[in-house]
């Protein structure tokens, strides 16, 4: 007898997120038409409100779209420069202990400094622009890249470094043919952590720098001020909905690469 395919765990780990978004829903639409006096309604506005016109206003939607497209811009490619950057550091420190004594003290002051607190210096230092909102997002991400890469660097096998000694590869192809493909793992790891924390970066960096196309969080701000909650709600949801995009698209990213490497590893054997 063939084995059924396990198609209940995959579908309850599919339907349980959905279900608990839905009593959200219900929940909201109840405590907004039935508890919230109408006069106060605009602070927690009706699902069907929000989706009235936030979505489906095409002015309303499409203003929200704009910003979000200039935002996943200011996210993506900081989130590229961090992986870049965090990458480098994190395979110098892992080739000698005196870089790493030098380097990581520094990376760890730079995660627990205040963001907020420099994005004055920034704005002064290198103005309001696009590159600005970049570098806020390298400054947000970049830590669990270094961490993250670091780690996996350091846990390669201790046998396999041996015996690349004893056949005396070059420093290079040890980096590329046993530490990189070990750390793997680790790295996506990282990577998906900064991935939310890009988009995190990009949307305070649009509160802040103002010059350019207006970014959502410049939206939120305005739809804020002028008591617009439709919009508001709208453009969050969209923007958790971005977060959420990115962040299931590394997790693809890591099994393909991971499923990649082990196949081109059997390959080799």
């Amino acid at each position: 007898m063939s084995a059924r395919p396990r198609s209940g765990p995959r579908a309850r780990r599919i339907l349980a997120p959905f279900l608990v978004f839905a009593g959200v829903v219900a929940l909201w639409w109840l405590f907004s038409s039935y508890v919230l006096e109408e006069r106060r309604r605009f602070l927690l506005p009706p699902p069907l409100q929000v989706v009235e016109v936030g979505l489906l206003d095409a002015r309303n939607r499409a203003e929200i779209l704009d910003g979000l497209i200039a935002t996943a811009q200011v996210a993506l490619v900081g989130l590229a420069v961090s992986i870049v950057i965090g990458t480098v550091l994190a395979l110098l420190m892992s080739q000698a202990v005196w870089v790493e004594q030098s380097i990581y003290p520094w990376a760890v002051v730079l995660q627990t400094i205040p963001v907020l607190a420099l994005v004055p210096l920034i704005g002064f230092w290198f103005g309001y622009g696009f590159g600005s909102r970049v570098l806020v997002c390298v400054l947000i991400a970049v830590f669990p890249i270094i961490t993250s890469t670091l780690f996996g660097l350091q846990s390669a096998d201790r046998n396999l470094r041996d015996l690349f000694r004893l056949r005396t590869a070059s420093r290079w192809a040890t980096i590329t043919k046993l530490l990189l493909p070990g750390a793997l793992p680790a790295m996506t790891t990282g990577w998906r952590t900064s991935a939310g924390m890009s988009v995190t970066g990009a949307i305070v960096g649009d509160f802040f720098f103002r010059q350019g196309q207006a970014g959502i969080g410049r939206l939120l701000d305005g739809y804020t001020q002028r008591l617009m909650p439709e919009q508001l709600f709208a453009g969050v949801f969209l923007t958790s909905a971005f977060g959420l995009l990115v962040f299931w698209a590394f997790g693809l990213l890591t099994k393909l690469l991971i499923g990649a490497w082990h196949e081109s590893a059997r390959a080799a054997r």
